[in-house]
């Protein structure tokens, strides 16, 4: 029975005290919600990655014009020559390269659209048919082009459905109306479900889609394409895939042994892994964190318990003259600074689901909650909470009742 009374005296000795617990719990946890929560940040920032890279298409590779370099702030920069990388190229591309399902050359271009009296800036994409199948892509309404209105240049087009509503009012009421982009007309075949967001925050659903030849003569007058997009086999070598596809490109661009690309390769895969990269980093700076709030806790912890043994000299020598054994002094005092951890620890556990379920409600991103996280961050604050006690309630249960008598006489 000495146990349960150890604790129910160590619970009611921190109520007394509300303000010294509350200021000896604060470290424990900040450190259990910085641990937590850059795990939990970053567990859903990966899955958040994997769930946009499966929008842009099963298996996605690109071969694009220029050199793609990705900015810190999640958008893309191109740099050399963008203008000269033609169908030939893509067709080339998507027969000399290992592994390849489908393919789709594009090209794309900021375009002003107007209809029913409205007028919208948005981006229009000339491809091919296999667009949907190599992109993912779903008509909701309607359908896509056809491979007979891609050799007849036809003046057709696939909204999506951010752009029919903003033109049209509402996507339902767009399919087979006349859009212009500048004095072209063209007629609406359809209607896309809607994607959101990509991995360089580029909205789907505003995007236009009319076939390629289209979009060479009469949308932008250009003899070239921006790239191909790549639908590869499951099982893919990725190595493979790029090698051959530089050999390629780097051949049809006749490149000396010393000049640098012209093109740059992309895999969806990779964009996976080069947020791991960042996330990996802020998660080791989370963790550092973590551990000096929980030594500041720590040490908290063990300035205060230390306070607290010598203000109760005389309660503790009292316990020891009616019976109290030295083991049980040391269980009370342990209990105290276990409790205060633990709650801590708790709190910051809880603070993180919190965290967790607010991104969710508020931000749509994946709601994940790792209940052995939470476990073991719970687990170390008790531990680290004895640790820290574990020299005051030594202190405690080596007190005379002489001395503190004496003291007290």
């Amino acid at each position: 029975m000495r146990l349960p009374l150890n604790l129910s005296i160590a619970i009611a000795s921190l109520s007394a005290h509300k303000v010294r617990a509350v200021l000896a719990m604060l470290g424990v946890f900040l450190g259990a919600l910085a641990f937590t929560g850059v795990q939990h940040v970053s567990a859903i920032m990966v899955r958040k990655a994997v769930m946009e890279t499966e929008k842009l298409g099963p298996n996605l590779y690109a071969v694009v014009a220029g050199q793609i370099r990705f900015r810190r702030s999640g958008g893309v920069r191109v740099r050399g020559n963008r203008t000269n990388f033609r169908v030939a190229d893509a067709r080339a591309v998507m027969d000399g390269v290992p592994s390849v399902l489908s393919g789709t050359p594009f090209a794309n271009a900021d375009q002003l659209l107007k209809a029913e009296g409205n007028a919208l800036d948005t981006r229009v994409y000339g491809t091919w048919p296999t667009w949907p199948e190599v992109r993912s892509v779903t008509v909701a309404q309607g359908r896509f082009f056809t491979e007979q209105e891609l050799e007849a240049r036809a003046m057709v087009c696939v909204l999506g459905p951010t752009v029919a509503e903003r033109l049209f009012g509402t996507a339902q009421s767009a399919l087979g109306k006349i859009m212009h982009i500048y004095r072209a007309p063209f007629r609406i075949i359809g209607i896309l479900e809607p994607k959101g967001r990509d991995l360089v925050g580029d909205n789907q659903d505003e995007f236009v889609f009319m076939p390629l030849t289209t979009f060479m003569r009469r949308a932008s007058n250009v003899d070239y394409v921006d790239g191909v997009f790549l639908r590869l086999a499951k099982d893919a070598d990725i190595k493979m895939v790029a090698d051959a596809a530089r050999h390629i490109m780097r051949q049809r661009h006749r490149l000396g042994k010393g000049q640098p690309d012209d093109f740059s390769l992309l895999a969806a895969r990779d964009t996976i892994r080069l947020q791991q990269q960042a996330l990996d980093l802020m998660s080791t700076l989370g963790v550092i964190t973590s551990v000096v709030s929980f030594g500041v806790g720590g040490m908290g912890i063990l300035s205060i318990m230390i306070l607290v043994v010598r203000a109760r000299r005389v309660e503790i020598g009292i316990r020891r003259a009616v019976g109290g054994t030295r083991g049980d002094i040391v269980r009370q005092f342990l209990f105290e600074a276990g409790v205060m951890a633990g709650t801590g620890g708790a709190c910051g556990a809880l603070a993180t689901v919190a965290l967790v379920v607010g991104l969710h409600e508020f931000a749509a991103l994946p709601l994940i909650i790792q209940p052995v996280n939470l476990g073991l961050t719970l687990l170390g604050s008790c531990v680290l909470g004895l640790a820290a006690g574990a020299y005051p309630a030594w202190q405690a249960a080596h007190i005379e009742i002489l001395d503190v008598l004496k003291s007290h006489g």
